[in-house]
């Protein structure tokens, strides 16, 4: 399954970093228990509107695998949060982000990565959640989307949203029991030393 996040100038570091640990760590730790050569259970890549390499929130460069119209069919998206003003701006990427709804087995989102989603339409009507200082803004942003207060990530079937970095960690595993077995995430999560709270 192709995992493919998101990275844009101004990208909080853990927002990105954190679900590829867990998407990475989560194929490692199966493929002890698989054949010597089989494929890998996630094959996780990173996704940027241009090519070059973007800078993080705290100055770290990233170098993307991908553009938007290069990188293989998803089965999850991830769209991390940061400063996001700029990428709100930005038409080709809300179009991508609509598009990955359509195409994706599941579109996800950290933190401010939710206004993103928002801004693509495809939050309306649905349950969400963001960092607990961005909540008025996702509110505000687009009246059509349920905000949720005090929920560390939001299922929703085909899109499911988090609050900041941790809850993205969590999110993130929640997501690989969907997409595997809970008991992959209980053995991803003690592989990273992660106390992750299961429950939203």
């Amino acid at each position: 399954m192709n995992v493919g996040i998101l990275v844009f100038d101004e990208v909080e570091l853990l927002d990105m970093a954190g679900p590829y640990e867990v998407f990475t760590t989560a194929a490692r730790v199966l493929a002890r228990s698989q054949p010597p050569g089989a494929p890998a259970l996630f094959s996780v890549s990173t996704i940027a509107r241009r090519p070059g390499p973007v800078r993080a929130r705290a100055g770290l460069r990233l170098q993307p695998d991908h553009g938007l119209a290069d990188h293989p069919p998803l089965a999850c998206a991830i769209v991390p949060g940061g400063v996001v003003d700029a990428e709100l701006g930005q038409p080709d990427l809300i179009d991508w982000i609509a598009a990955q709804a359509r195409t994706a087995l599941i579109l996800a989102s950290v933190c401010t990565g939710a206004l993103l989603l928002a801004q693509a339409g495809v939050l309306d009507g649905l349950d969400a959640t963001t960092h607990w200082e961005d909540l008025d803004a996702l509110r505000t942003l687009r009246p059509a989307v349920r905000v949720q207060d005090g929920s560390r990530w939001v299922d929703q079937g085909a899109v499911v949203t988090s609050a900041g970095i941790s809850a993205g960690i969590d999110m993130s595993l929640h997501l690989v029991q969907r997409l595997h077995s809970r008991d992959l995430a209980v053995r991803t999560a003690r592989q990273m030393d992660f106390d992750w709270r299961a429950a939203a």
